[in-house]
């Protein structure tokens, strides 16, 4: 069982750990290296870069490719065959590369351990590798230092450390080393303790190492990184599914035409031939290429949403997904602490502005007051300014000038107040005479100041810590007697913001007759009390928006942080993340659940606070284990795990460590939760898109399929020849394919409920689409053929008419799959331009082989008259046509369902 450092002494970890305040010897330090190893994260198994990218070909739609490269090879095809290698190789490429940046993430978490230690071995202080470390080496930490092991707290002054990568705590964590914590408190009250890859933010310490290289907390977190399993994505199986299809359509297609025009007199050789042409035709080799180039097209799309996508699929993925799984700190919020509420003389102000930005006014009642001319109020922000030892600083960058804090959060926040009051240069007001900083056992800091001739101490803490102290109380300019009532109204005051979730402060003075009398006296007893200020980390003001638009799109929003249960609850009900009757989880209590319980919960709650990295890890397993398509959010190295086990896992550009954006699949170059919401509308176009040109591609080779098959059923010459049908293939296939890609998305993408997770490839009428067109694709073709042959007794010139209607036929099909549910009618014709021009070209190539002698011979086709091209246009229009009229006029007939906007009509 793992040893409990955080519930024992100093002294008893000394004598576990058999060290000292001198540290270990040398000689001891090396021999704990051989039995514990390097302090560092291990890499787990190394797969070597060649397997990796022969990995990349086992999948079952390259097989189908190669099958289709040896095709072609065959029949002599061998530009064709050239293009399918290329595309392979293509292929393999961006997986191999993808899969080695997405297992960077172990390694970012290597670099995140401090390089090098201040460690005290036999009394002398040494510079070290951190990874030479062992548990019992005594290392001495300072101010802007990253802690390099999880270690006990031995010795500390105005210790703090920044622990939100690890915790998901927000403000910096205020350490005591005499302090012992139950053996199953959470990492982040475990305030004796520090853990390596977090961040001092003040003050120094001794600390005992009790934990190296894997056995830490970082370490656990990279051995759950290493457990997660890396999934494929919807769209990714839904293709698996179609190639599988594909082929044994291939393969059966080339055996029936074949054995049926030998049947029926036909030349083996030949019939072999077209055969193997219709099966080339029935696999759309290009397909993956496409479905490539849309999703890189939309990445080029997203990089202008401020979202940067890391691999290809997740972009569909998102598309699909049913829960947003949010971190609080940073992505639901501003992680900037802002004093929103100041009660003083009996009334409470309010305060607009968020964030370091020092714009904001004071309001009572709604309406704007001056400080200057509210004693009380003026006092409790000088107090605030003045016992501060952060600063505001305004720096430039690419977005233009912007306010950040130096120093504590909090501090920070009372900072940004005493500007917004017009109180700017405090120093240049009190000058500081001396200063108790805050420590936890206290829970206060003062300082004292000399303003003119007068000399006084401020005082800032925890409220009842100042109310206890206090005996008086600063109301109607003067100092009042402070009396029971006036106590139990600062009492229901600070117990009301409280539970906004809202950080408070209180705020005292007391004066000096001279400064010796000062310099001598207690500065923390007999005080003035002044006030309360409330403060809060607010949300995002664009979160609001994004989270209904998430909401009416189907998405459900969960919060999952390490922050306290009341703040993540106050502001989920902000954001409307928490509905009534929703749950809300603690960490403590899923430690209780079991998987089933967990199983059951996940469909109501909401929230989840005070969790661990292995709660979020389980949290994601269980809400994946109901079917829902899980979505990550997170900035920290807790976040990790969790956002690489998530169907996709999205990091903060800004705020988000090395860690997590490695992890993760989209990053928000901007931490804006908002963007998330392009990403899903994105998404959704984007698999819309590959919908729309997988349905083009397959109706287009079923009227292909039909027309050769009818013929050879019937006993008529072949109506294609096969070098024919491989044309036809290149035309439609290749540009206004990729048109689609980028085809608009359509108005109410938005509004749809998310699409199933287990829905196939022809669902929602897909599939019915796709054979009603390719049979009247089919049928017209073969009629045009057959209408020709009977009166002109030509077979070339029939097959020509063949060959010409069966393009124009695809050509026109290719804009009523620009809409999934309306069909030619529904969209506007001029809305996608590339399709246009892509159709154009297509033409033209198709013209070329009718035209142009020499490669008119060597496609067998002959000229067709203004007459025969009449023929060819009006019978080509018919299946888009006449389908897209009958669906307008069902559709125009059937009630409207608000909820009916994600059904498609066949």
């Amino acid at each position: 069982m793992e040893k409990e450092w955080h519930s024992l002494s100093v002294v008893d970890c000394m004598a576990e750990l058999q060290s000292s305040q001198d540290g270990l010897s040398e000689t001891e330090a090396a021999m704990r290296r051989q039995q514990f190893g390097a302090n560092q994260l291990a890499e787990g198994n190394k797969v070597s870069l060649l397997t990796v990218f022969l990995n990349q070909f086992r999948d079952f739609m390259i097989l189908v490719l190669l099958a289709a490269t040896l095709i072609s090879g065959l029949l002599g095809e061998y530009t064709d065959a050239i293009t399918i290698i290329a595309i392979i190789i293509l292929n393999g490429v961006l997986g191999f590369v993808q899969e080695v940046r997405a297992e960077k993430s172990l390694a970012a978490l290597k670099e995140l351990t401090a390089p090098v230690a201040r460690v005290r071995r036999a009394g002398q202080v040494l510079s070290l590798p951190a990874r030479d470390l062992v548990p019992g080496d005594m290392v001495l930490l300072a101010d802007g230092d990253r802690v390099p092991a999880d270690a006990r707290i031995v010795t500390a002054t105005h210790f703090a450390v920044e622990e939100s990568a690890l915790t998901g705590e927000s403000l910096p964590v205020n350490k005591q080393p005499d302090l012992t914590v139950q053996g199953d408190a959470p990492l982040g009250d475990r305030r004796n303790m520090v853990y390596m890859g977090t961040m001092v933010t003040r003050g120094k310490a001794e600390i005992l190492v009790t934990a190296t290289g894997m056995q830490t907390e970082m370490g656990k977190i990279a051995h759950l990184m290493q457990q997660s399993e890396d999934t494929l994505t919807p769209l990714q199986k839904r293709l698996e599914e179609l190639g599988k299809v594909l082929v044994w359509l291939a393969l059966g297609l080339t055996v029936v035409v074949v054995l049926t025009g030998v049947l029926h007199g036909h030349p083996w050789v030949q019939m072999f031939l077209a055969g193997v042409s219709l099966a080339v035709a029935a696999i759309p080799e290009g397909l993956p290429a496409i479905v490539t180039i849309a999703l890189a097209l939309g990445v080029q799309r997203m990089i202008k949403r401020n979202a940067i996508v890391r691999k290809l699929p997740s972009v569909e993925t998102l598309g699909c997904a049913t829960v947003i799984c949010s971190d609080k700190t940073g992505t639901l919020t501003q992680n900037r602490m802002t004093a929103l509420h100041v009660y003083a003389d009996g009334v409470t102000y309010d305060i607009s502005g968020t964030g370091y930005e020092p714009a904001g006014e004071f309001l009572l009642a709604g309406q704007k007051v001056h400080p200057d001319k509210r004693a009380a109020l003026k006092s409790l922000i000088e107090i605030g300014a003045v016992c501060n030892n952060a600063l505001m600083v305004q720096k430039n960058s690419e977005n233009g000038s912007q306010w950040q804090v130096q120093g504590d959060p909090t501090e920070g926040a009372l900072l940004v107040m005493a500007a917004k009051a017009g109180f700017t240069e405090p120093d240049s007001v009190y000058t500081r005479l001396g200063e108790r900083p805050f420590d936890s056992e206290r829970k206060m800091m003062s300082v004292l100041v000399q303003h003119g001739n007068e000399y006084m101490a401020f005082v800032k803490g925890a409220p009842d810590v100042l109310l206890k102290k206090s005996t008086r109380m600063f109301s109607g300019g003067r100092e009042v007697g402070l009396s029971a009532g006036l106590q139990k109204s600062i009492v229901e005051m600070n117990d009301r913001f409280a539970s906004e979730a809202l950080r408070n402060l209180a705020f005292a003075y007391k004066m000096f007759p001279s400064q010796e009398a000062a310099m001598a006296g207690d500065w923390e007893s007999d005080l003035v009390f002044v006030g309360l200020c409330g403060m809060m980390d607010p949300p995002r003001e664009e979160a609001y928006e994004a989270i209904l638009k998430c909401r009416e799109a189907g998405i459900r929003t969960v919060m999952i942080t390490g922050d306290h249960q009341q703040t993540a609850t106050a502001i989920a009900k902000k954001l409307t993340i928490l509905p009534e009757g929703g749950k809300v989880l603690t960490g403590a209590e899923l430690d209780k659940l079991s998987d089933e319980d967990l199983l059951r919960l996940a469909k109501q709650t909401f929230v989840y606070a005070r969790v661990s990295p292995e709660h979020k890890l389980r949290i994601v397993r269980a809400l994946q284990a109901n079917g829902e398509i899980v979505a990550m959010t997170g900035d920290g190295v807790n976040d990790a795990p969790a956002i690489k086990q998530a169907d996709i896992g999205i990091s903060m550009g800004q705020s988000g460590t090395d860690v997590a954006k490695e992890a993760s699949s989209l990053v928000l170059a901007d931490d804006n939760f908002a963007t998330i919401v392009a990403a899903v509308e994105e998404g959704r176009g984007i698999y819309d898109n590959i919908k729309k040109f997988i349905r083009y591609l397959l109706a287009s080779n079923v009227g292909e399929i039909v027309t050769m098959f009818l013929a050879m059923l019937i006993g008529l010459p072949l109506p294609l020849q096969p070098i024919q049908i491989l044309w036809v293939n290149l035309v439609t296939d290749g540009l206004p394919a990729i048109a689609l890609g980028v085809d608009p998305a359509e108005k109410d993408i938005m509004k749809r409920r998310p699409r199933n997770v287990h829905e196939g490839i022809f669902a929602r009428g897909m599939g019915t689409k796709i054979l009603s067109r390719g049979i009247l694709i089919g049928i017209v073709t073969l009629a045009v053929f057959m209408y020709t042959l009977q009166r002109e007794h030509n077979l070339h010139l029939a097959q020509t008419m063949a060959y010409a209607t069966l393009t124009m036929a695809q050509l026109i099909l290719v804009f009523d799959c620009r809409s999934l549910e309306g069909g030619i009618l529904k969209r506007n014709f001029f809305g996608n331009i590339w399709l246009i021009l892509a159709v154009v070209s297509s033409v033209l190539l198709f013209l070329i082989t009718l035209y142009v002698p020499s490669i008119a011979r060597a496609f067998d086709t002959v000229a067709l008259s203004p007459t025969q091209w009449a023929i060819v246009l009006v019978l080509a229009a018919i299946p888009t046509f006449a389908l897209s009229i009958r669906r307008a006029g069902r559709n125009a007939l059937r009630p409207k369902d608000k909820n009916d906007s994600h059904r498609f009509a066949a």
